[in-house]
């Protein structure tokens, strides 16, 4: 009698975890964490990486640059994946060799090449210099280990963030469509493609959301959509992280209330790219045109766009996030993979091709920003050090390879691009990512996801391009966009057949991730040729006026401005590069409140503006400027300026502050 009232009661327990109002929840199937520090470089004299302008040298901040880091922990099995986006132009193997020593020195073989991605939002109004490809240095003048330690550094902080916050939780996919933040750049090379009619738009307007929570809390979120981050010119010369930097920091900041300086643990949105490759977000085919004809406007509109979206999306019906988390990673030789006739649209065997620039990739994209104006000017002096490398003719058998390109320079052959490239997918229940060392166009992209689809039996919908991940190696056409030679035909590295190289390695990938089986690594890519050239000179010292003080006001405000208004103060300051303020800021923005100063705004705020100039030799002043909200109250504010100066004497750096008097805002 006693076994049987027990049965009874066990069942009754039993249904009671499942149903019933007073249900008790099923265990959270994951552990997930969220991170986020800061990877802003030089803030002057750095050249910025995106547009191939030699002039164009980081000169102030608009906005900081962040990576955001998500750590996914599968409970059942133990195995984890950790996802990085990061407000830069392109992730490089130097970062990721770079932030997996210092991963591994800390948490062992924890993270590795397989289960770490990182990505790039694809700003160019970044500094550039982190990559040990010559070709990517050029327009910078060389690597530049400041910021490359930056960008490492801030992506580890990133990424042991979210490792140190991982706690039980749970998440959820959620999928929708926006039409109004991207065009096709380059539709001449799309209308070739007999598959076009996947999009009748010339775009790809999915969106897909990740939902993270803990413990029913809200944590964070990755929003995935396709469109270049280059809303900001390339006549700019401020750091900003463009449209999808703005769509974080609006959700993150605007409407999510995190301080980024105050060391508290908040709200994580991330925008990364996918298939980006022919999408622009100037939606008048003209550098900073459209919506609007005003860069900053057109950043702020389309970065809105698509925050408003992925929150539409984040707060309505999401799928529930199951299954298990897993990864796959190998190096593969993209110069000489043999391409199954099956994945080729004559039935035939080919293969792919060392890496060529060709003759449209130094054109540039005339709807986002042209490019290098013409080698023969740079072969001459002060550059000349950096283009002898370059000056190699591309053999004949290697131009018939990568016919109809009008080939230039060989640059995988003397190490200038990378051949060998390593491709990851990454699961995380029924969502993958396929990340890709490139810039893939909408079509390419579907073509590669199909692949990959079928092989896993998921739908392709599930599946999505993580562009901008690993490494770089240009870009990503299929063989009938390579054949017109567009700018993305020209600058397809490995020949006409890379999308169908991709489709068959990639799909090994699945096959070895469906089937639970382990893949060799690959062909290990050693350490490139004339990585340490830099012809950017460094700090020599920093020098004043007799008459003033580092961090003396030069320029005052005004005692009075209304909402709206610009305020303006000008400093004596030192070189942004003696400290590049990581986490911190070179400015604030203060409001007296109770007879205290208290930091309101700063340098990673959209308001502000911070920028440096040099005054003849070795002088320099700080222009900040501060663009009083809609919603500022009423009150007493200061402009403060936070600066180093380097000693000639002893080359010692130190720090100083400089404040400028009260005025009002009413």
């Amino acid at each position: 009698m006693r076994t049987k009232v027990l049965t009874v009661v066990a069942a009754l327990v039993g249904a009671a975890l499942v149903s019933g109002p007073f249900a008790w929840a099923e265990p959270e199937p994951y552990l997930v964490g969220r991170g986020i520090s800061d990877v802003t470089g030089p803030a002057a004299e750095n050249g910025m990486m995106g547009y191939s302008k030699f002039d164009q040298k980081t000169s102030g901040i608009h906005q900081r640059l962040r990576s955001r880091a998500y750590v996914v922990v599968d409970r059942a099995t133990n195995k984890r994946v950790a996802y990085v986006n990061a407000d830069l132009a392109m992730i490089f193997r130097a970062v990721q060799e770079g932030v997996l020593a210092k991963l591994q020195a800390k948490y062992g073989t924890t993270y590795t090449r397989e289960n770490l991605l990182l990505s790039a939002t694809h700003t160019h109004s970044g500094p550039g210099g982190q990559s040990h490809n010559i070709a990517y240095n050029l327009s910078i003048l060389g690597l530049q280990p400041q910021a490359l330690a930056a960008v490492v550094d801030g992506i580890t902080e990133s990424v042991v963030e979210a490792h140190e916050d991982v706690k039980p939780g749970s998440i959820s996919l959620g999928v929708g469509e926006l039409t109004n933040a991207s065009v096709n750049r380059s539709r001449v090379a799309f209308d070739r493609n007999p598959d076009k009619g996947a999009f009748p738009n010339g775009i790809d307007p999915q969106m897909t959301v990740l939902k993270f929570q803990q413990g029913g809390t809200n944590v964070g979120a990755i929003n995935w959509f396709a469109t270049h981050n280059t809303s900001v010119t390339n006549a700019n010369t401020l750091i900003s992280p463009d449209n999808k930097g703005y769509a974080s920091y609006q959700w993150e900041h605007d409407d999510e209330g995190v301080r980024y300086l105050d060391n508290t643990a908040g709200f994580v949105a991330a925008f990364p790219n996918t298939n980006a490759g022919d999408m622009s977000p100037n939606l008048n085919l003209k550098p900073g045109f459209g919506p609007t004809e005003n860069e900053w406007e057109n950043a702020r509109i389309i970065g809105e766009r698509q925050n408003r979206k992925a929150q539409e999306i984040y707060n309505g019906p999401l799928s529930a996030v199951s299954g298990g988390v897993d990864a796959r990673m190998r190096f593969v030789d993209m110069s000489a993979v043999q391409v199954d006739g099956r994945f080729m649209s004559d039935g035939k065997a080919g293969t792919t091709c060392s890496g060529v620039v060709g003759a449209s990739t130094i054109a540039g994209s005339i709807e986002d920003g042209p490019a290098i104006p013409g080698f023969e000017e740079g072969m001459q002096s002060p550059w000349k050090k950096l283009f002898e490398p370059l000056q190699m003719e591309v053999p004949q058998w290697l131009r018939d390879c990568q016919f109809p390109k009008a080939s230039l320079v060989p640059t995988g052959l003397i190490g200038a691009t990378p051949n060998i490239v390593p491709l990851q997918i990454v699961r995380i229940g029924q969502l993958v990512l396929v990340a890709v060392p490139g810039e893939v166009t909408i079509t390419a992209g579907l073509r590669i996801r199909k692949s990959v689809a079928a092989e896993l039996g998921t739908p392709v919908q599930n599946v999505l391009i993580q562009g901008y991940a690993n490494d770089y190696s240009q870009y990503v056409t299929t063989p009938e966009e390579y054949d017109s030679q567009q700018y993305e035909g020209g600058s397809t590295l490995f020949g006409r057949n890379t999308t169908p190289a991709y489709q068959q390695e990639f799909g090994k990938l699945a096959a070895s991730m469906k089937s639970g089986s382990t893949l060799a690594p690959g062909p290990t890519p050693g350490k490139p040729p004339f990585t340490e050239i830099n012809l950017q000179t460094g700090v020599v010292l920093d020098d004043k006026p007799m008459d003033k003080k580092y961090g003396d006001v030069l320029i005052a405000p005004k005692a009075t401005y209304g909402r709206g208004e610009t305020v303006t103060a000008v400093f004596v300051t030192g070189h942004p590069k003696n400290n590049l303020h990581r986490n911190h800021t070179f400015l604030e923005v203060q409001r007296q409140v109770n007879g205290s100063w208290v930091r309101v705004a700063d340098d990673g705020d959209w308001s502000t503006r911070y920028q440096w100039a040099r005054v003849g030799i070795s002088f320099s002043n700080a222009t900040i400027t501060w663009q009083i909200p809609a919603d500022t109250p009423a009150g007493t504010y200061r402009i403060v300026h936070h600066g180093d100066e380097k000693s000639g004497w002893t080359g010692k750096i130190s720090p100083f502050t400089g404040a400028t008097t009260g005025f009002t805002v009413g």
